[in-house]
């Protein structure tokens, strides 16, 4: 098994309502990507293999990142569809969708909750697909030659991470609500396993002048 590098995309459209309307990266999103890729030339971190989901943001992200790779791009690396789920969860139960930030960290795990529960009708996808279909790319990315870079979105990441630790949704949502944009995440094999090594790092940001540029939404 090689390792993989998770990446978050550079910030989106965060004024967005929907899903379509959210997938075009912000001048600060495209800023973080360039930030990102320079670090990983200067550091001459090694990967052989590029990977991608296909949303706009993915892709924008890996080509401001010019690493010289060829992506792949694969639709099971993308994200959940979070605004859907959080229309249909309105609908169906009343759970209104935040007004303000903060209300995030009880409404995302609702939102999970309910998923997972399959007490959301008409969702895009089930939750069980979700899970299954990152732990299907990310085991062929793994069977690959030389360790990889795969930029996706942070509830895959915050999914990706679960499984490798077995958490369930409280955790998860916690870590999903942690994860900065363009932050790295990286899961090494070890026997036989998956184990963290690397989680939310943003070192192409750490420095006084990108501070700020240290977003989440």
């Amino acid at each position: 098994m090689s390792h993989i590098t998770l990446i978050r995309h550079g910030q989106a459209n965060s004024h967005a309502k929907d899903e379509l309307s959210y997938d075009k990266l912000s001048p600060l999103g495209h800023e973080q990507a360039a930030w990102l890729g320079a670090y990983l030339r200067q550091t001459e971190a090694h990967h052989t293999r590029l990977y991608t989901g296909t949303l706009t943001r993915h892709i924008e992200t890996a080509e401001g990142m010019d690493t010289g790779l060829e992506p792949v791009r694969d639709p099971r690396l993308n994200e959940l569809e979070y605004f859907t789920l959080a229309s249909l969860l309105e609908a169906q139960h009343g759970i209104a969708f935040p007004t303000e930030q903060g209300a995030f960290t009880a409404h995302l795990p609702s939102v999970f909750q309910h998923w997972q529960d399959g007490m959301i009708e008409e969702a895009p996808e089930t939750w069980d697909n979700f899970h299954s279909r990152i732990e299907d790319a990310l085991r062929e990315i793994a069977a690959g030659p030389g360790p990889a870079l795969v930029v996706t979105s942070g509830g895959l990441i915050s999914m990706a991470m679960a499984q490798a630790m077995g958490l369930g949704i409280p955790a998860m949502a916690r870590i999903a609500l942690a994860i900065m944009h363009t932050s790295m995440h990286r899961l090494f094999p070890i026997g036989g396993h998956w184990s963290p090594v690397l989680f939310n790092a943003v070192p192409h940001l750490d420095r006084p002048d990108r501070r700020s540029a240290q977003t989440h939404i």
